[in-house]
């Protein structure tokens, strides 16, 4: 194509513009995941991977991983946004005069 020559950056350009193999959208989030030689508490053998992705009927060892770590989240993370930490004096006092306030009573006497 360029006779042993080298290409400029601008050559590079006009040839991928024109050959059209220039895209915008950008490459997806990756992760380099090292396996462990044996199974532990924190880590996994890229054996029982595979075993897993058998087991569960999984095309390949990227689901096995994306299905746990998805599993993982739902149990840890917390489904809901934080609160605004505790109440303020000022709160405190609007509730406590919003409910009637009473005599304590037991659980047996107000039962009956």
């Amino acid at each position: 194509m360029n006779n042993g020559r080298l290409l400029t950056a601008s050559m590079i350009m006009s040839f991928a513009v024109s050959e059209n193999i220039m895209t915008t959208t950008s490459k997806p989030d990756q992760l380099l995941l090292c396996f462990r030689p044996t199974d532990t508490q924190k880590g996994i053998s890229r054996a029982t991977v595979r075993k897993l992705a058998e087991y569960l009927g999984f095309t390949g060892e990227a689901q096995v991983i994306h299905y746990a770590v998805c599993k993982l989240a739902k149990e840890v993370l917390p489904s809901y946004g934080a609160d605004d930490g505790e109440l303020t004096p000022k709160q405190l006092a609007a509730i406590r005069k919003a409910i009637p306030q009473c005599r304590a009573k037991s659980v047996k006497s107000s039962l009956f």
